[in-house]
């Protein structure tokens, strides 16, 4: 856990029943891949790579020919939401936090899935639909958009949508591999 992350204990959604998940994977993989929040079983076992997100995750990550060592999954909320709360002012707070691990990081790419954390990084008005397909830039980065791994369990015609972005994705960091850029 980053040393910023005890900050994030003043969030308005931490609870002693709704732990701080701060992340899951190689920390020092080549992808971030950012979600919403993590969800309930998530928050009971600490981890949020789990469940209906984790079995669409890796079912992506395998047809793309990515290994689940490439990347390291995060949130935007740092909590799972117990409660209703003001949307923008949670985002408003965590996104430093993201920020700052993000840049910790220094992924090569970054993952960006579902709209509620495209609205945090490009904007009110960003939907998946609409930034999807092509790269973008996020936290410095050069950045896919696709839709969030549950969306794609409830409505199975976006998984070739979501699949067609995991391999852009991984021709993307082929790319990077094999002719990576120079240090900062």
């Amino acid at each position: 856990m980053p040393e910023c992350a005890s900050g994030y204990l003043q969030c308005e959604l931490c609870t002693p029943r709704s732990p701080v998940v701060w992340g899951e994977g190689n920390p020092r993989a080549p992808v971030a891949v950012i979600l919403d929040n993590p969800g309930a079983r998530e928050d009971r076992e600490g981890r949020e790579y789990v469940c209906g997100t984790r079995q669409t995750l890796q079912l992506a990550l395998h047809g793309a020919g990515l290994s689940p060592d490439d990347v390291y999954l995060t949130y935007l909320l740092k909590c799972r939401p117990l409660r209703a709360y003001d949307r923008d002012a949670v985002r408003a707070f965590s996104l430093p936090f993201l920020v700052r691990q993000i840049e910790a990081m220094r992924p090569e790419l970054v993952a960006c899935l579902g709209d509620i954390v495209a609205r945090a990084l490009f904007g009110e008005g960003a939907q998946v639909k609409a930034l999807r397909g092509a790269w973008q830039t996020a936290l410095g980065r050069p950045c896919m958009v696709s839709y969030h791994p549950l969306a794609v369990r409830r409505r199975p015609n976006l998984m070739r949508l979501f699949a067609e972005d995991w391999a852009m994705l991984a021709a993307r960091l082929g790319d990077f591999r094999a002719s990576p850029p120079e240090p900062p």
